[in-house]
């Protein structure tokens, strides 16, 4: 209990949770097994934003782990200098590449037909791509850049590889497999500054603020979580959403330098490992396999609120519409009476 009370303290001061007193103290704590005590042999997981920061910290332990890894990059000359290093560095040869520009809806659908034709079993897929962006930036059809990565294309990227990752709405279909795959979404503590928005989840330009677009971007992500939990089986999909606290990255450092210089001399700040460490824990660790639709901070659940005003925004008719928005933007009907393997089935044999 005594170790629960202090958690939950630090969790409601929110910066010895956020910045990195939070996985020094709790690691202690709570006897935290070191990530290189899980295996991940035989097991494929797709990386995106994996070539920096966070992800690339993420990279490195899923190579180290024996994971057939494989990063879903934008750049491919980055994505190939990094495979080098990680297969030299971990002595695991089996990491790969995929190559897409994730604002590009048609490229995300090739990319994720490619996906599935190599790989029909896919245990964990875990969206870590996003920026935050101080001037606005859009697709080519003119839609918001930030919106489109963290919220639009993790959903059809995940509506595209349900089939790989162990779900048919047609049991007969279903690929056996051990254990349920996983989807693991990286948010951040920023999301907790904003409520749910649908109608105006693009803020207008009059409006427009970076970082409150990034957060209304990631309440949704952590929103979504929760709903694709409650439409797929948890023997066959789990669903985790997660925030990594205050990271020292450069794109942090790029978007809000003076956050960083208040914190990186105090100490506080986070390395990318750490930051990383919950999502590693999440796609290797048995605990995560057996619930699904949760939030995590530091190996341990958390509240998506730490506010009536957040709470208070959540409502039925706002998930749904939601949910709506995403199958209207990337073409993805999900109650369609044909299933998502029938039609990835189709596509890998054309």
């Amino acid at each position: 209990m005594q170790n629960d009370f202090l958690d939950s303290l630090m969790e409601k001061t929110v910066l010895p949770s956020f910045s990195s007193i939070g996985p020094s103290v709790r690691r202690r704590r709570h006897d935290w097994p070191s990530l290189e005590s899980y295996k991940l042999t035989g097991k494929v997981v797709v990386l995106t934003g994996g070539t920096s920061g966070i992800g690339k910290a993420a990279a490195e332990i899923y190579a180290t782990l024996g994971a057939t890894l494989v990063l879903l990059a934008r750049d491919e000359e980055k994505a190939r200098r990094q495979i080098d290093q990680l297969r030299k560095s971990s002595g695991n040869d089996d990491i790969h590449s995929a190559i897409a520009d994730l604002g590009v809806q048609q490229e995300v659908l090739r990319v994720a037909a490619e996906l599935g034709e190599r790989y029909p079993v896919i245990d964990v897929l875990a969206h870590n791509a996003g920026a935050l962006f101080n001037e606005r930036k859009r697709t080519a059809d003119g839609e918001d850049l930030s919106v489109e990565l963290m919220v639009a294309t993790p959903f059809l990227l995940t509506a595209r590889l349900l089939p790989q990752l162990g779900h048919c709405r047609s049991s007969e279909q279903a690929p056996s497999r051990e254990s349920p795959g996983r989807v693991i979404t990286m948010s951040s503590g920023g999301m907790y500054t904003q409520g749910l928005h649908v109608e105006d989840l693009a803020m207008s330009d009059a409006e427009y603020s970076g970082v409150r677009q990034y957060a209304r971007a990631k309440r949704a992500q952590v929103i979504l979580n929760e709903m694709w939990a409650e439409r797929v089986p948890q023997n066959e999909v789990v669903f985790h959403a997660l925030h990594p606290g205050w990271v020292d990255t450069p794109g942090i450092g790029d978007a809000l330098p003076g956050f960083v210089r208040l914190l990186r001399p105090m100490g506080l700040l986070r390395s990318a490992r750490e930051g990383a460490d919950t999502l590693v824990w999440l796609s290797a660790a048995d605990e995560p396999a057996h619930c699904s639709g949760r939030f995590w901070h530091d190996r341990a659940v958390r509240s998506i609120d730490m506010s009536d005003s957040t709470r208070k925004a959540d409502t039925p008719a706002k998930r749904a519409a939601l949910w709506q928005w995403c199958e209207k933007r990337t073409g993805e009907d999900m109650d369609d009476s044909a299933t998502s393997c029938d039609r990835v089935s189709d596509s890998s044999a054309t």
